[in-house]
């Protein structure tokens, strides 16, 4: 039966998938689990989780991304707090701002929103961030421990854990499939091989110089793709059944000639004849990132009030 497209559903978050025309509850599902817990932890105990953004610069899509996380928190009830600095602020400044957020006590997460001006170094800002509320998960110290077998990070980077999540959800088996990733990012790449190497798959990481990637995509029955080119995998190198999870967010001219849309790295046209279930751009893999976002946040503050 031929695999069908739904773009949109009751869910946030939507798979194609085969003729049993299975959606994929991701985000809607998880925001009701972390919404519930934190309504139980606020009549328990009287308190509640505590985001802190900050937002350098004038970017239109980081001040898009930011409303979407803020209005996200405010869904489930994540208080927020949000710090912007202008374009031209002293790396100083910006170090200062995020100090303070790690030495208050009633903030359990701290996001600064990337990427950052060019003048500011990003490593820097980022090492900065108290291990303890890098709910972003992009702190060294919590890279590693999830690179090393028998240890468990803090936070886990969201949208590597929202690919995960999504899986084993609903029905895909990880453990001994073949998958590749395509895209070595710090973000994606990296944290999704070494989270899908905890899950026991067999990992081929693909990046610029990698020879011949579309022989070896062809052989894996779980393929992602974040590395930013809008439709670089087409659908030959795709093996029939394949999982297909775009990450890629591409703006390019809309084919009306009005204005620009929004693409991923999959040619989605072609890969939805021979993948099982592919994630839709925009509106899949997106939202559920957001969502670990939120389950981060809430993780911290459970920690924070000795509930773990």
């Amino acid at each position: 039966m031929a695999t069908k497209h739904v773009r949109q559903s009751k869910w946030d978050a939507s798979w194609v998938t085969d003729g049993a025309n299975q959606q994929w509850k991701g985000t809607a599902l998880i925001k009701l689990e972390v919404a519930d817990e934190i309504r139980r932890m606020k009549s328990g105990i009287g308190k509640f989780p505590r985001l802190a953004v900050v937002l350098v610069g004038d970017r239109r899509d980081s001040h898009t991304f930011i409303h979407i996380k803020l209005k996200a928190c405010d869904q489930v009830g994540i208080e927020t707090v949000a710090s912007q600095l202008p374009e031209n602020c002293d790396e100083s400044e910006l170090l200062d701002v995020v100090s303070g957020f790690n030495e208050d006590p009633d903030v359990h997460g701290i996001l600064v929103q990337l990427p950052l001006p060019q003048h500011l170094d990003e490593e820097k800002i980022i090492n900065v961030v108290s291990l303890e509320k890098d709910v972003d998960g992009f702190h060294p110290l919590n890279i590693g421990n999830l690179a090393i077998r028998g240890r468990k990070p803090f936070f886990v980077p969201c949208a590597p854990k929202g690919c995960i999540e999504l899986l084993p959800r609903h029905g895909v088996e990880i453990k001994g499939k073949r998958a590749v990733i395509i895209g070595r990012s710090k973000i994606v790449g990296l944290p999704t091989s070494l989270l899908l190497q905890r899950h026991h798959a067999t990992v081929s990481v693909l990046h610029a110089y990698t020879k011949n990637p579309e022989h070896i995509t062809s052989e894996a029955d779980i393929v992602v793709v974040d590395v930013g080119v809008p439709n670089i995998v087409c659908g030959n190198w795709i093996k029939k059944g394949a999982v297909v999870i775009d990450m890629g967010t591409n703006q390019v001219k809309d084919p009306s000639g009005h204005g620009f849309c929004v693409s991923g790295d999959v040619c989605f046209e072609e890969a939805v004849k021979v993948a099982s279930a592919i994630t839709p751009v925009p509106g899949g893999v997106g939202p559920v990132t957001i969502s670990m976002l939120l389950s981060n946040t809430l993780d911290s503050a459970k920690r924070a009030f000795g509930m773990v």
